[in-house]
C-alpha cells in the first residue's frame, strides 16, 4: 500500500489520506492514486457480501435469542455492520468524484 492509502479496520480496506487539495498532486500521483483507489474500490462490493453474511448470522441468533439483553446486543451488532455497509456504499461512489477530478 502506499503513502496515500491508510488501513481502516472498521471497512476493511485502506482509504485515501491526501494530505493536500487535488490539484497540488503532479499528474504521476494523480495518476497512481486513481489507479490504486479503482483496485480498491473492486473489493468494496465484496466486503459488503460479507458484512451481509454476518447481518444474516446475526438476524438468525436474534430469531432464536431469548434473552434481551442479548438480543439488545445483538441489534447493536447488526446496526453496526449496517452502518459499515452504507460508509462502503458512500467510499464505492467516491470514484465518481475523483474520475472527474482526473479528467479536469
Amino acid at each position: 500500500m502506499n503513502h496515500f492509502f491508510t488501513w481502516n479496520d472498521r471497512l476493511g480496506i485502506p482509504l485515501p489520506t491526501l494530505e493536500q487539495e487535488w490539484e497540488m498532486f503532479s499528474e504521476a500521483d494523480r495518476t497512481a492514486i486513481v489507479t490504486e483507489w479503482e483496485i480498491i474500490r473492486g473489493t468494496i462490493p465484496d466486503r459488503v457480501f460479507a458484512l451481509e453474511a454476518d447481518i444474516n448470522m446475526k438476524q438468525a441468533q436474534l430469531f432464536e435469542e431469548e434473552s434481551f439483553e442479548r438480543s439488545c446486543t445483538i441489534n447493536s451488532d447488526i446496526a453496526d455492520l449496517a452502518s459499515r455497509i452504507n460508509d462502503l456504499h458512500i467510499w464505492y461512489r467516491t470514484n465518481q468524484e475523483i474520475e472527474t477530478k482526473r479528467h479536469s
